[in-house]
């Protein structure tokens, strides 16, 4: 079958002399392997613009039961060289993108997840102010379209608060075992992304301690929620920012 969709690119591999083994994320067949043949050579059409993060209209022949598709045509949405002058923003990337093929499983579609995602790379690109702490928001969000999201036990925003991991629970007192005691920014950052995508929730004041903390809070809910979840290996690039 023919397949004509848009795929964000999540890794690339080189394979034998000429090729390339792309993962992408499909809006149509979900997380899937491409094989680019040729695309290694100079005067290939997808010399160049086969880079995590791109987001590329494509034409490739599916076949459910193949563990990599032939990818025939390819042009580039939205082009990912804005990324290699910023440093920041290439991380924060990076660190999403990881998130994302963690979240996905091999041919499963999840629109949700695809929209989010082309959405968050076009913003983070055109941005002209990068927010260190809208990794822990992405966090927050892609908690929430996976059906995992936090729930606030709050009626107003308190000084300090505790994170319930099993319980995904916002509270005011520690309900289990396994729980993280919250400063205030961070509180307030929970909160306000649990209420709000309004980009004012960057201005919350995180330390560098504050947020480096956050994400690892989160980064274990997600671990106890999801079978499998691995630490990211661009988290080494995404520590030097903070």
């Amino acid at each position: 079958m023919i397949s004509h969709t848009q795929v964000i690119i999540l890794r690339v591999i080189d394979y034998q002399e000429s090729s390339k083994i792309l993962t992408v994320l499909s809006a149509e067949h979900g997380k899937i392997a491409l094989i680019a043949k040729g695309a290694k050579k100079p005067k290939s059409k997808l010399a160049g613009i086969l880079e995590i993060g791109v987001i590329l209209d494509v034409v490739y022949y599916y076949k459910p039961n193949r563990g990599v598709q032939t990818l025939t045509e390819a042009s580039v949405q939205y082009s990912t060289d804005r990324f290699r002058k910023d440093f920041e923003k290439a991380a924060i990337l990076y660190s999403t993108l990881e998130i994302v093929s963690q979240l996905v499983h091999e041919n499963e579609v999840n629109k949700p997840v695809f929209e989010f995602s082309r959405n968050f790379i076009e913003w983070l690109g055109d941005s002209e102010e990068t927010y260190p702490s809208v990794f822990a928001y992405v966090q927050l969000r892609l908690a929430e379209i996976s059906g995992i999201g936090l729930i606030s036990g709050l009626t107003e925003i308190p000084d300090q608060a505790y994170l319930n991991v099993s319980s995904g629970k916002i509270s005011e007192q520690s309900e289990e075992e396994l729980s993280y005691k919250l400063t205030a920014a961070q509180t307030r950052f929970l909160i306000l992304g649990m209420s709000t995508k309004s980009k004012n929730i960057f201005k919350v004041g995180l330390e560098n301690g504050e947020l480096r903390q956050l994400v690892h809070h989160l980064d274990v809910y997600f671990k106890y929620h999801i079978e499998g979840y691995q630490e990211r290996r661009s988290d080494s690039i995404f520590e030097q920012m903070l």
